[in-house]
């Protein structure tokens, strides 16, 4: 089993036309956010989102944050 991972830093911001936010944690990976007009990063600058879902990094390793690249694949899990 992983450790937990902190997900205070994600912040998203709803588009009404696109309905309601569903955020999914998907297992060792990122998390799936649909329905979000711009997430927000650790630092406060917002990313527009221009397709229905995106993947955003729940591991902290990504090199594009805050979207994820798929680093969670080849870290070690505990």
């Amino acid at each position: 089993m992983s450790a937990p991972r902190d997900r205070s830093h994600l912040t998203v911001v709803r588009d009404p036309a696109r309905g309601p936010v569903e955020v999914t944690p998907c297992p060792d990976g990122p998390l799936l956010v649909r329905g979000a007009e711009t997430v927000r990063d650790e630092e406060g600058d917002a990313h527009e989102v221009t397709r229905p879902v995106v993947a955003v990094c729940a591991c902290g390793k990504s090199q594009r944050k805050p979207w994820c690249d798929g680093t969670h694949k080849v870290i070690p899990k505990r």
